[in-house]
């Protein structure tokens, strides 16, 4: 440790001509005689490099920080003191460059930033290669709108339900956003349906654009040509196939019944809600989907009377965590009481009149989204 302890002096000495230069040689030096054998030292030399090593992130220059930060970004055996100091530090050129490429980081380490940070720190962890659920949830709550983007078009970075969920109401307002995460091939489907549903019509007809099976549909109406779009989705969707061949052989054996409906919804199995009510209800899975999403309850209780489902089985689709809706008490009881009055062969005619205006939209036009919402909640 002779040579370490000739370069500490050279660090410490500010009174030379040149210092700064001489002092940044001897950092580079120090830097590099802990790569070289780090593997060899024992905990009290260890110790000794994150003491000099805290001592000279508070002494060296911006410029200079910058630098070194730049170059330990991507060795994996930097020293974990120094980088950990540099993801801290406030300017986030010096902070920037270990925050999205540095292994030797924690997620305890980038949760600490995530928490704490500034949005400059926050956009920056979200360039990391890789990116775990607990410090996105973190990155999509505490981010603005640069970080959402940054955080939905790295394919790398593993996102909750929840955080899709506020990715989705964010898209409302930005159609970058919502792009960018109708982008990404592991967006859960009612949350891609969701996102159509409050995405604006020139948002949707950017969505589709990325898709050029879809080109030659794009002067009809936005409402087919999602439901087209959909249905591509749906198709290669491995959770829908599962939940469609289930509820196809309950059909073929005469077993499909109420019961299915809700022992799905209570498993907060989407997919296998709406086959089973498409069936049972004798309506399109389109339709059903939007009214289980929808924020209105009155759609999914229009259809779960048609297929003859009682209140019990309405309530636990109401409640399913895919829409979202966040019903109170209050809300609960007036939707039971709406329930209750809505008689089935109502219901029935309502489902008619909704699809028979949306098979006449070729010539009279489609029904815009809004009005079919309306129509429900008539009933």
């Amino acid at each position: 440790m002779t040579i370490f302890y000739s370069l500490l002096d050279e660090v410490q000495d500010a009174t030379l001509s040149g210092s700064t230069r001489r002092q940044v040689r001897a950092l580079t030096r120090i830097t590099n005689l802990f790569l070289a054998g780090s593997a060899r030292y024992s905990k009290q030399q260890m110790d000794l490099f994150d003491e000099v090593f805290k001592m000279l992130v508070a002494a060296i220059e911006l410029k200079t920080r910058a630098r070194l930060a730049t170059r330990l970004a991507n060795e994996p055996g930097a020293p974990a003191t120094l980088v950990r100091a540099f993801a801290f530090d406030d300017e986030i050129s010096v902070a920037a460059p270990v925050l999205s490429h540095s292994t030797t980081l924690s997620e305890s380490d980038l949760v600490t930033v995530a928490r704490t940070q500034s949005q400059g720190h926050l956009y920056a962890i979200a360039q990391r290669q890789t990116i775990g659920e607990t410090i996105t949830d973190i990155l999509v709550r505490r981010g603005d709108i640069d970080v959402l983007r940054a955080v939905a078009r790295n394919v790398g970075a593993r996102i909750s339900a929840s955080g899709f969920r506020e990715l989705v109401e964010w898209s409302g307002g930005d159609p970058e956003l919502a792009l960018d995460v109708g982008r990404r091939r592991d967006i859960p489907r009612f949350y891609f349906l969701k996102l159509l549903e409050v995405a604006s019509a020139s948002v949707c007809s950017k969505i589709i654009a990325a898709h050029p099976q879809f080109s030659d549909a794009v002067p009809v109406a936005v409402t087919e040509v999602i439901d087209e779009l959909n249905q591509d989705i749906r198709n290669e969707s491995a959770q829908h196939a599962k939940a469609k061949k289930k509820v196809s052989r309950r059909k073929y054996w005469n077993e499909l019944g109420e019961h299915d409906v809700q022992a799905a919804a209570r498993a907060q199995d989407f997919e296998r809600v709406v086959t089973a009510l498409s069936v049972l209800a004798r309506c399109p899975i389109e339709t059903v989907e939007r009214a289980a999403l929808a924020e209105n309850p009155g759609a999914v209780q229009v259809i779960a009377k048609a297929a003859g489902c009682s209140w019990a089985t309405v309530r636990t689709i109401l409640l399913m965590r895919a829409a979202d809706r966040r019903l109170s008490k209050m809300d609960l009881d007036r939707a039971r009481e709406h329930f209750e009055r809505l008689e089935t062969t109502t219901a029935k005619r309502v489902l008619a009149f909704y699809e028979g205006r949306r098979n006449g939209g070729a010539n009279a036009g489609v029904v815009d989204r809004a009005d079919a919402v309306f129509a429900f909640s008539k009933a």
